[in-house]
């Protein structure tokens, strides 16, 4: 018996998938900017809340997305996917610029406590002349 690989099916091309297919990359893109100001202004979200939000979109595109039957579910779960993957992208950015920033401030707060507690008091004969 000899058994072969299962090629991949090809769904048929429909004018909806083609229109998304041609656009997949700007609606990604527009998607995760979209998220991104949303993650900047509002109080709920934060960029931790973007990265568990995306794990199962990821999943579900890497597992079953690329799968579908409908040439548009297939473009649309690649946006989904994509747009998630920016969207960490901009998380992962955003976390790591605040932690320069905590580094840089606790820096400048060691270099102020040094030149703080480094100051020697005016002598008293610089007083008197």
């Amino acid at each position: 018996m000899s058994e072969t690989a299962a090629e991949p099916r090809t769904p048929t091309p429909t004018r909806a998938g083609r229109w998304i297919a041609e656009r997949r990359i700007k609606l990604a893109l527009g998607i995760a900017v979209l998220e991104g100001i949303i993650v900047a202004f509002a109080k709920d979200f934060s960029s931790w809340t973007v990265i568990v939000i995306s794990v199962p979109i990821i999943a579900f595109y890497l597992f079953a997305g690329r799968n579908l039957e409908s040439d548009t579910w297939r473009q649309v779960s690649w946006v989904l996917a994509a747009s998630q993957a920016f969207a960490v992208l901009l998380a992962v950015i955003a976390l790591t610029i605040k932690l320069w920033v905590l580094i840089i401030v606790g820096v400048f707060a060691a270099l102020a406590l040094i030149l703080i507690v480094g100051e020697k008091p005016p002598s008293k004969s610089a007083d008197k002349s």
